[in-house]
């Protein structure tokens, strides 16, 4: 676990006019440097028989004569949501061509060095990161490399790497104990570069968080993520680029000895995101605030893939997929990232035929209610692109998740009983609105919510059938009798968690709603229902909610709950100093948040695609295109 190897090779290059191109990939993740200089970092995490790489043109960096190339490779070990690691697979595989004509590939004639500069620590958060203890007085002893085989297979053309800049904090306080603390301003992800002047053996000691009291920043997040990190320094003049990204706001450096010289920087990292594809135009300072909240959360989040946070998971999960890709897509207008997203739940297939809640990953998770948004998430794409034949893709993979909740269908298709895999209905617990029905581990009789996403995915697959021309067996009819069977109480219009409860939470009669298969009369009755309680739900879920309420035509009460300053808005996040979303409404409402969740970030879709056109007094969007 956590190993670090470097790779060297030194060549001689004529340079002419002709582009000279890298293809590079290492499992788990690289980054380069030509002659000294940083090029790129990848690749995007991959499923081994489907795996990313990356390609540069790399002219800029040559120089006539003699160059290097130098390369780190780091070998997580871990099974968890961020990497598809654990798994013994490690190494690098890269390529120069010019004109055709192959260059130099790895090979025998490559070197590589274990870096012993990292200490050995424990992993933190959900098995993501280990805490950096890094020691600038090792050296590199150099062998010459072995050529194995492997079971890799790569993707068929490689992905776009994720960019970077340089960024200083915005706050710097030298304190009388010789250290110094920094505030970058907001909420950022991104390594931390440190650059200073000292004696060997000074350690500077890393103290990085989301939150801080006065100058005492908060090392134990709130997500359970612990960075207390330290820099050994060699003797004089010290740079060192941590290596593997976190989220934070604050860090101090407490050297254990004078150093002459101290500077930090933020390398902030993120898929390449224009600022001024959408831009938000309102008189309403409330709806501005909200907007770039949500929208500087998409833009951290989005990684080389859509991460659910940059600290505890770093994983990319399918229900949060719906909100960040969907946002970013609007964000950048590019949805190639969204795309790769959809692939790599196809590809978790490979491993369950109802698809993975993380993908990619080795942390095989399995959340019922993500898998069942699959065709919401192909048509989002299809609706944004019109790709027809990756549409009819994708349909492949909705018949074959149906086939599989098949096997949890009682007589009546409702589906019971669905015991190996996590019903979430909502997250955390405590926003479930009373939700009655015991989920962990569930009762064997149907519960509403999982079933409306399974009407929900079986409507949306007949959808897509139709888009496609495809004969297709229509079952969607039968199953929504069944569930007004089940759930429907004609007494108060509303629909019931489960058939031995009266209970109706927001959750089990917003979801007919929105998937288009709510009785009209209960229409009026669920409105008054979430006029009544607001987003009695978790972040992730206010989605669905204002969904619902702009497809009974409701925009202005939708936009009033966006507005909102109640406990569960988004206004509170503002309220407690969020520059990015929180994983919960506030700080206190579950017992690990997150300060950078981008799942809360439905505000952009729902203005993007049906408050504003309807309600444009309140304000405008406008893309690219129409800005220049």
């Amino acid at each position: 676990q956590n190993r670090h190897f470097l790779f060297r090779r030194s060549f001689w290059l004529e340079k002419n006019k002709k582009p000279v191109i890298l293809r590079i990939t290492a499992d788990d993740y690289y980054k380069l440097q030509i002659n000294g200089k940083f090029v790129g970092q990848g690749p995007a995490q991959g499923y081994h028989f489907c795996y990313y790489w990356n390609q540069y043109d790399i002219g800029e960096f040559l120089q006539n004569g003699q160059n290097e190339l130098i390369i780190e490779v780091y070998y997580h070990g871990v099974v968890c949501r961020a990497y598809n690691s654990g798994d013994n697979r490690c190494g690098l595989a890269a390529e120069v061509i010019r004109d055709g004509q192959t260059l130099l590939s790895t090979d025998e004639s490559w070197e590589y060095a274990e870096h012993l500069g990292y200490g050995s620590s424990q992993v933190t958060g959900a098995d993501v990161y280990f805490p950096e203890h890094f020691d600038g007085r090792t050296k590199p002893v150099w062998m010459p490399c072995v050529v194995k085989r492997t079971d890799h297979i790569f993707s068929s053309a490689p992905v776009v790497p994720v960019s970077r800049r340089r960024e200083r904090p915005v706050r710097e306080e030298r304190l009388a104990d010789g250290s110094v603390f920094y505030d970058f301003g907001r909420e950022i992800t991104a390594m931390l570069e440190i650059e200073t002047v000292g004696e060997s053996g000074t350690e500077i000691r890393i103290l990085s968080g989301e939150e801080a009291s006065g100058t005492a920043v908060r090392f134990h997040l709130r997500c359970n993520c612990e960075y207390d990190e330290s820099f050994t320094l060699a003797d004089g003049y010290n740079h060192r680029e941590q290596f593997d990204y976190k989220g934070f706001r604050y860090v101090r450096l407490i050297p254990d000895r004078p150093v002459s010289s101290l500077s930090l920087t933020a390398i902030v990292r993120h898929y390449p995101f224009d600022e001024n594809h959408c831009v938000l135009e309102s008189e309403d300072m409330r709806l501005l605030r909200v907007f770039q909240l949500c929208k500087d959360s998409v833009k951290y989040g989005a990684q080389e893939t859509f991460i659910d946070c940059p600290t505890r998971e770093k994983g990319q999960y399918a229900g949060d997929l719906l909100i960040t890709g969907n946002a970013h897509m609007i964000l950048t207008g590019d949805g190639t990232l969204f795309k790769k997203a959809l692939d790599n739940l196809s590809q978790s297939s490979e491993y369950s035929e109802t698809l993975l809640a993380v993908a990619p990953g080795s942390f095989r998770q399995e959340i019922a209610d993500y898998s069942l948004l699959f065709p919401l998430l192909a048509l989002k794409y299809y609706e944004y692109f019109g790709d027809k034949a990756y549409l009819a893709e994708n349909f492949e993979i909705c018949k074959r998740l149906i086939d599989g909740f098949r096997n949890y269908e009682r007589k009546d298709g409702l589906l019971c009983g669905v015991r190996d895999k996590w019903n979430l209905v909502d997250w955390p617990a405590n926003l479930r609105d009373g939700y009655d029905f015991r989920l962990e581990p569930p009762d064997t009789q149907p519960h509403n919510v999982l079933n409306a996403f399974y009407i929900g995915c079986v409507c949306l697959t007949e959808q897509i059938a139709k888009i496609l021309h495809i004969p297709y067996v229509k079952c969607s009819g039968s199953l929504i009798d069944s569930f007004e069977k089940e759930f429907y109480d004609p007494g108060n219009k509303l629909y019931t968690d489960c058939k031995n409860s009266s209970h109706t939470a927001l959750h089990s009669n917003v979801l007919p709603v929105f998937f288009g298969f709510a009785r009209q009369e209960a229409h009026a009755a669920v409105l008054d229902m979430v006029m009544e309680k607001g987003l009695s739900c978790g972040v992730y879920f206010s989605y669905f909610v204002l969904k619902a309420l702009c497809r009974m035509g409701r925009y202005e009460q939708a936009l009033a709950l966006i507005l909102s300053d109640g406990e569960h808005s988004w206004r509170q996040m503002l309220s407690e100093g969020a520059t990015t979303c929180f994983e919960a409404w506030g700080k206190e409402q579950k017992h690990n948040t997150s300060l950078c969740h981008p799942w809360a970030s439905a505000p952009v879709i729902l203005l993007a695609e049906d408050i504003l056109p309807h309600l444009p007094s309140v304000g405008k969007i406008r893309y690219k295109e129409a800005v220049e």
